[in-house]
């Protein structure tokens, strides 16, 4: 397990963080089995399952479905990297999961905020930037993998230090992916977590894998 310190600097570094082996076999197990009681609609016909958000009428999303679900919000490893980059005060925004099957297509690159971010006009060092050591502002989204991800798979994919990026994503990037090495897909096996700040250009691979993927996300901010 790698400390503190070094999760800091690879998250300031990579904009994403991967921690394997949060979750043990019988946990992942368990949130699939409570996933497979709800007899959702196959992948191809809902991407997005168990939506939440902080918004009026209030509904709980898939955390209606259990309590391991809730158990995920504030889970002693990811708290250390929720608090560095968000303060010791931070809310949950939204929240769902994802399910894809083979061959399942990949979604837009994007950011919410920052250069590449719809409409954005933000100036240097004001969409992701570091103070005395922290960074107290920002969201940062949790991905819970249930299924094992990465680059034989799909899921989760993003360009490494784009989050620091004062340029916009060149069209050419965002129309044709794969011509351009930048971008990575993180090995994610099942039971890890991925975390990332919303400035990080990133979106969901094309999704490869003889098994369907599935992913909590909990979206996080001050």
């Amino acid at each position: 397990m790698i400390n503190l310190e070094m999760q800091q600097y690879l998250f300031d570094l990579h904009g994403f963080l991967v921690i394997e082996d949060v979750l043990g076999t019988e946990e992942v197990a368990h949130l699939n089995g409570l996933i497979d009681a709800q007899n959702l609609p196959p992948p191809e016909e809902m991407r997005r399952i168990g939506s939440a958000a902080g918004k009026a009428p209030a509904v709980p999303g898939f955390l209606d479905w259990g309590k391991p679900f809730s158990d995920l919000l504030d889970h002693d490893r990811i708290l250390p990297i929720l608090r560095f980059r968000l303060g010791d005060s931070f809310r949950l925004d939204r929240l769902y999961g994802i399910q894809m099957s083979k061959g399942m297509p990949r979604s837009i690159l994007h950011a919410d905020y920052g250069a590449t971010a719809s409409g954005s006009r933000a100036r240097p060092g004001e969409f992701y930037h570091l103070n005395d050591g922290s960074n107290p502002d920002g969201f940062v989204v949790v991905s819970w993998s249930l299924a094992d991800s990465g680059p034989d798979y799909g899921g989760f994919w993003c360009i490494p230090g784009s989050h620091k990026s004062n340029f916009k994503l060149p069209q050419a990037i965002s129309d044709t992916p794969g011509k351009y090495p930048v971008l990575v897909t993180p090995q994610a096996p099942a039971g890890s977590v991925t975390l990332f700040t919303e400035a990080l250009t990133h979106g969901t691979a094309e999704w490869k894998g003889e098994h369907n993927r599935r992913s909590l996300l909990f979206k996080y901010c001050q």
